[in-house]
């Protein structure tokens, strides 16, 4: 099948570029800035597209003549916490759910993040129950978490529209290597993010299965949180929550036994088949 995948150049876009490639599917890397010194460039599978997708215009003509989106392109951190972020990641994601809709293409997955909780970027944390999943009330307090928050309220809108598009939410965490790459020393620096992580490689399955599995589980548009199932950390996580949060109630049913994460990765599995996994 034939994948656009916008933010190509990426840390997780590149990763969807070569997962994809490597399954055997044909890639049209869509960015606005042309890769450099990327392995796949030379693919004869990958075909790249230049592109500004804050115009719809632009954005329609990328991914057209393809089977699936990926949609990574934005920017992934609050910046200067004005408007830049949550105006370029709202209008990007808009352009491609209705490019993907006027083109008949009706598989997409979309990167939202786990800071659509109030978390990392937050004045704040505020954590109603372990481990968190997608039930959690999604309440940021930052421009980049409320972007992401109205892409997936503009996937809720858009599956009502165009009822025969599937579109999947993904909360990614923090995409690194390894998850040494994601350990500190002290614990108390990744606090505010719950010592959350996923192997690049697997979290870039997650939105390939998005957009290709076929199981029949679900339809319309889901949020998945994807995480490992372990904290980045050495430490005991209910150790760590006696420190950090220890008003913060478990959920009937559940622990936090050992370095148990801090999410609940089952709807992924349930209805994704996605499974952490470390190369």
């Amino acid at each position: 099948m034939k994948l656009a995948v916008t933010g190509c150049t990426g840390d997780v876009g590149k990763r969807v570029v070569m997962v994809a490639l490597k399954q055997g599917h044909s890639v049209v890397g869509i960015d606005h800035i042309a890769p450099k010194d990327l392995q796949f460039t030379t693919d004869l599978n990958f075909k790249f597209v230049q592109a500004d997708l804050r115009d719809y215009d632009e954005t329609l003509n990328a991914i057209r003549g393809c089977d699936g989106v990926v949609q990574l392109a934005g920017v992934r951190w609050p910046a200067d916490y004005v408007a830049t972020t949550h105006n370029t990641n709202v209008a990007i994601t808009w352009n491609v759910l209705r490019a993907a809709a006027e083109l008949g293409i009706n598989r997409v997955a979309q990167a939202s993040s786990v800071n659509v909780i109030a978390l990392v970027f937050s004045v704040q944390p505020r954590f109603k129950y372990f481990p968190i999943d997608e039930d959690h009330p999604a309440e940021p307090d930052e421009p980049y978490g409320l972007s992401k928050l109205i892409c997936e309220m503009q996937a809720d809108t858009i599956v009502r529209r165009y009822p025969s598009m599937r579109v999947a939410s993904i909360r990614l965490h923090w995409s690194v290597p390894t998850r040494e790459a994601a350990t500190r020393d002290d614990p108390a620096r990744r606090a505010k993010d719950l010592w959350g992580w996923v192997q690049e490689d697997s979290g870039a399955e997650a939105f390939l299965l998005a957009v290709f599995g076929e199981n029949g589980r679900w339809s319309g548009h889901e949020r998945f949180f994807v995480a490992a199932p372990d904290i980045a950390t050495n430490e005991e996580t209910v150790e760590l929550k006696k420190q950090f949060w220890p008003d913060v109630p478990i959920r009937d049913g559940h622990d936090l036994s050992g370095r148990k994460g801090f999410f609940d990765c089952s709807k992924a599995e349930r209805l994704l088949d996605w499974v952490h996994r470390v190369p």
